[in-house]
């Protein structure tokens, strides 16, 4: 039983072409999704090696209503999108959920999910959901459709981002947070470090090649912004490119304004695209030049 990365970090985006649009111009090669059947969502993926961004809005608001997990995605499509989930694979659900009981956590049942291809293709997966006296704003994940039936042939981006590096969830009170995600995660309470580009101090919680970052702000900055304008939730994904400049000179060509550059408490380079040019998320870059 193990937890072996952030699968993916679900956006909600108010019209769907919209969304792909903009990711478009971000750099990303992305690919309608789907329908989910029975839950009135469909959605577009821009994958990468082994992970993948989702970008979700709602096809019928009547079927969403009737019995869809994941709630909050009509406010966040009506104030312009934003990140709902962070998706954290399982390579043996019912083995973590058990796990996850037996620690006190409140988790939902594992629950057979799927979404059916444009090209009439079905993609399969077990799902569970926290139960409502643990509301993260994370769930659970195990795909059965291999990886190499889902990732598309020939994927790869223009702006060379090949995996997502961190997500980030804004938080009011650090310790205990930190004490939560331990218990939920089943993983040591990680060390506190001062993020310095969101600035914020953080715990970080390694999912193999993939950290889930918990953020409280220290100064003004992309946290504490993220944290007035919404409240307590996840507001950053940071992936990792092959090449800085590369993408950068995608956004310039795309028209969305140069990013802010900062230096991270590793001493790597990092440019951040801000919510109103990414539906309400920040979107980051590390990596070479």
């Amino acid at each position: 039983m193990a937890f072996t990365r952030i699968d993916h970090a679900m956006i909600a985006v108010p019209e769907l072409n919209r969304g792909i649009d903009t990711y478009v111009r971000l750099g990303f090669s992305v690919q309608p999704g789907g329908d989910h059947p029975g839950k009135g969502t469909h959605n577009a993926i821009a994958f990468n090696d082994e992970d993948y961004l989702e970008l979700i809005a709602i096809r019928d608001r009547d079927e969403y209503a009737r019995g869809n997990p994941w709630r909050g995605l009509v406010e966040l499509a009506e104030s312009g999108g934003g990140l709902r989930y962070l998706v954290v694979q399982s390579d043996d659900l019912a083995g973590d959920v058990a796990a996850m009981r037996g620690r006190g956590v409140d988790v939902g049942d594992v629950a057979e999910g799927s979404r059916r291809t444009p090209s009439g293709h079905e993609r399969r997966w077990r799902a569970a959901p926290l139960g409502p006296r643990n509301p993260l704003p994370v769930f659970f994940i195990q795909h059965l459709t291999p990886l190499a039936e889902r990732r598309p042939a020939g994927a790869g981006h223009p702006n060379g981002v090949y995996r997502t590096e961190r997500a980030y969830i804004a938080v009011s009170d650090l310790a205990a947070a930190v004490d939560t995600y331990s218990r939920v995660l089943g993983m040591a309470k990680p060390p506190i470090e001062r993020g310095t580009v969101i600035m914020a101090e953080m715990g970080v919680f390694q999912l193999g090649s993939s950290g889930l970052a918990l953020a409280h702000p220290y100064a003004p900055g992309v946290c504490a912004d993220a944290l007035s304008r919404r409240g307590p939730g996840p507001f950053q994904v940071l992936f990792r490119t092959k090449s800085m400049d590369a993408a950068a000179r995608r956004l310039s060509e795309h028209g969305v304004p140069p990013p802010a550059r900062g230096t991270r408490n590793t001493g790597e380079q990092a440019m951040l695209v801000p919510p109103e040019h990414a539906c309400g998320v920040y979107i980051g870059f590390v990596g070479p030049p």
